[in-house]
């Protein structure tokens, strides 16, 4: 009863924002998205495995996201999600102004920087749906799970997250950025979904001991974490 009284009185702890450490993760985290988003406009299939380019780095960006969340809780992860959207809408509009700009006479590749900016504007509202709802979800069960059961079990914590953010971020994207890359059957779709979810989950899981340390480290360091 003592021990439950105890945790009961306890509350988690988080760094504050104003700190050298939460700004470079912000500026990583916003890159890996703007560079996930890009690379996405490219659809692979490995035989009868399809997906998209973004598989290469996106993970990373619900890494960083666990990080944020994690050591400085959610408004914090909050302001960081809202920040890689805004990046995100600010380089769909440079891409399409760019776009109408007069080409030079040596330039020949107008038609095809056409096509990529125009299957990226429709991943990026697919990415920026996909993101947002995802990545608040992650941070959502992230702090709400340590809530719980404050600086134990960060392996729940982890886990948890990456499975619902991913989820949401999966579903919500490859139903609105299936037809960029040219999916049309609902086969296909499935496959993508589910393949993209698994992927992105698998790999969060593989790089589980890198957050660990990672997340051990800036706790460490972060001299505002109590």
């Amino acid at each position: 009863m003592t021990e439950l009284t105890d945790t009961a009185d306890r509350h988690a702890a988080f760094a504050r924002v104003g700190s050298a450490y939460y700004p470079v993760l912000v500026a990583v985290f916003t890159a890996l998205v703007i560079i996930s988003n890009v690379t996405a406009t490219k659809g692979v299939a490995f035989g009868p495995i399809i997906t998209d380019g973004g598989f290469i780095v996106f993970p990373l960006t619900y890494v960083i996201g666990d990080v944020l969340s994690e050591v400085y809780g959610f408004r914090a992860a909050r302001r960081a999600i809202f920040t890689g959207f805004a990046m995100n809408a600010l380089a769909a509009l440079a891409f399409w102004i760019t776009i109408y700009l007069p080409a030079a006479d040596f330039y020949v590749n107008q038609e095809h920087f056409e096509n990529v900016v125009g299957a990226y504007t429709q991943l990026i509202v697919a990415g920026l749906a996909g993101f947002l709802v995802g990545q608040t979800l992650n941070a959502w069960t992230m702090v709400r799970i340590k809530e719980r059961t404050l600086e134990k079990h960060l392996w729940a914590r982890l886990i948890g997250s990456t499975f619902v953010g991913q989820f949401g971020d999966t579903l919500v994207f490859c139903a609105i950025a299936a037809g960029a890359i040219g999916i049309t059957s609902f086969a296909d779709f499935v496959v993508y979904a589910a393949l993209g979810w698994l992927y992105k989950t698998a790999i969060e899981v593989l790089v589980l001991p890198v957050t660990y340390r990672v997340i051990a480290v800036i706790k460490r360091r972060e001299p505002t974490y109590a």
